[in-house]
C-alpha cells in the first residue's frame, strides 16, 4: 500500500465527515435549500473520490504513472470541484458578492476526475497480477 496516498485519502476522508456533519447540522437553517443540496454534491464528490484514492493505494507495487495521475488528478479535483462547491454553496455567509472565476472551476475540477478514471482504468489494463 501507498502510504503517501493514504494519508491524503485519511485527510480527505476526516474533512468529508466534517463537512458532510457541518452542513447536516450547521448549515440547514442558514443558506437555502439549493445551496444545502449544492453542498451536499460536493460532500458526495469529496467522499466518492477519497474512496477512490483508498482503492489507488492498493495499486502501490506497481509504480506506474497511471497511478500517480490519478492520485494528483483526484486530488486537484476535491479541492478543486468540492472546494468550489463548498465555497460557492456558502459564499452569501462567508460575504463573497463577486464569485469571478469561481464558478468555471468547478467544471474544470470535474475534468481532473475524469482524467483520474481514465488514468486508473490505464492503469488496470497495464497491471499484471
Amino acid at each position: 500500500m501507498n502510504k503517501q496516498i493514504i494519508l491524503i485519502a485519511a485527510f480527505f476522508g476526516m474533512t468529508a465527515v466534517i463537512l458532510g456533519a457541518f452542513g447536516a447540522h450547521g448549515l440547514a437553517d442558514k443558506i437555502s435549500e439549493s445551496q444545502l443540496q449544492t453542498w451536499e454534491t460536493a460532500n458526495r464528490y469529496h467522499f466518492y473520490h477519497t474512496l477512490a484514492l483508498l482503492f489507488l493505494s492498493t495499486f502501490s507495487r506497481a509504480k506506474s504513472q497511471s497511478i500517480r495521475l490519478s492520485f494528483i488528478a483526484f486530488t486537484v479535483g476535491i479541492l478543486l470541484f468540492s472546494g468550489s462547491l463548498y465555497v460557492l454553496s456558502t459564499r452569501e455567509l462567508l460575504g463573497i458578492t463577486q464569485i469571478g472565476m469561481l464558478g468555471p472551476v468547478t467544471p474544470v475540477g470535474g475534468l481532473f476526475f475524469i482524467v483520474g478514471w481514465i488514468g486508473l482504468f490505464s492503469a488496470a489494463l497495464r497491471h499484471r497480477a
